[in-house]
């Protein structure tokens, strides 16, 4: 297998303010762009050739990642005028693919952080003979997901909705975002128009006799749409809990860019990551969150579990915990702010102006 598809199209509504500026797979973990971790991870797993699917602030890939020639990868971008869904975008690129009828096209959702063996599923693809093949995992609580019960050889039985009772519960293997195709089972996907892959494609697959193989794999796995899932993944990369090649760094407990500033008192634990040019005041405590770059965390500050936009400035004394601070915001000193609080990009927060308990 020498190829790939990547959708990156979504507009990360979920991620919001973090998006407004930056397309969700753009945004930094673990000191470079969610993207980079994908990419390194596929080029590891063999992959040569590999083809964007954008959208939403699509002007902002290749600039970036240009050719792929850095990460030893031909990358390819095609852009949606109009979003075209995930079963959609896969149609919408494979005129780029080089692939044989019968050959494997990997694919990958944009935003999920996993530890999967990608050459496994490859592998269980081919010795199937499946015509696509889903990468599973198996979760404590399914009822935020949909359901792919399997028979005991892995054949994939059905395409189940979330479950609304107990009694729907038949299976706590999900559908993880990761597929192998053949290559001719893509022309079948309708051309021009939106197309979801999990509740149109894959049903409609089954209910012709195709073979759809899940492997189960439950190795690390997080889908990082909403903030807390974000900033998580970031230090679980830090930390060395996630894998992958393309941390900037030794794994540890902190990783701080190379042209940052961190007073020698400033504590930083968790998988704590400090984005270039961004600067850490006297005092400062600041535990499992990212600081991107050229942020300003004043002396005395304590942020926990949370995510501090470029060129923010967070004021002295202030405490956030579970917060996203937006790009350009301003958080004055002795300010409070708590879990699932998110402060808008270039907002300006007046000092002592917010609390969730006395300033005493």
């Amino acid at each position: 297998m020498t190829e790939a598809i990547l959708l990156v199209g979504g507009k990360g509504t979920r991620l919001r303010p973090l998006t407004v500026n930056t397309p969700k797979p753009m945004v930094p973990a673990a000191g470079v762009p969610f993207l980079t971790h994908q990419l390194a991870r596929a080029r590891a797993a063999g992959v040569e050739h590999i083809v964007l699917a954008t959208s939403y602030l699509a002007e902002v890939f290749e600039p970036y990642f240009g050719d792929g020639s850095g990460l030893g990868l031909h990358i390819e971008y095609v852009t949606e005028e109009e979003p075209l869904g995930t079963g959609g975008a896969i149609r919408n690129v494979a005129a780029r693919l080089r692939s044989g009828p019968d050959e494997p096209v990997l694919i990958f959702n944009g935003d999920i952080l996993t530890g999967l063996d990608i050459r496994a599923l490859v592998a269980t693809h081919e010795t199937t003979g499946a015509d696509v093949s889903l990468h599973l995992t198996r979760v404590e609580d399914p009822r935020a997901y949909g359901l792919v019960p399997t028979e005991a050889t892995g054949r994939v039985t059905a395409f189940l909705e979330k479950p609304q009772t107990p009694e729907e519960i038949v299976t706590d293997q999900i559908n993880a975002g990761a597929y192998v195709f053949r290559r001719s089972v893509i022309d079948t996907i309708p051309a021009g128009r939106p197309v979801s892959v999990e509740r149109e494609t894959f049903p409609e697959l089954l209910a012709t006799g195709a073979h759809l193989q899940g492997m189960v794999d439950s190795t690390y796995w997080l889908d990082l749409g909403t903030p807390q899932a974000f900033v998580r993944g970031s230090a679980d990369l830090v930390l060395g809990r996630a894998p992958s090649p393309a941390v900037p760094g030794r794994c540890g407990d902190r990783l701080v860019l190379p042209t940052a500033r961190v007073a020698p008192d400033a504590k930083l634990t968790g998988g704590t990551v400090v984005g270039d040019g961004a600067r850490i005041g006297e005092g400062a405590r600041i535990t499992g969150s990212t600081i991107l770059s050229g942020a300003v965390v004043e002396p005395g500050a304590v942020i926990t579990d949370s995510l501090i936009g470029t060129r923010a400035h967070i004021g002295e004394r202030t405490i956030l915990s579970g917060a996203v601070i937006g790009d350009g915001a301003v958080v004055g000193p002795d300010n409070e702010l708590r879990e699932g609080v998110r402060v808008w990009c270039d907002a300006k927060i007046p000092a002592g102006a917010l609390r969730f308990s006395s300033d005493q």
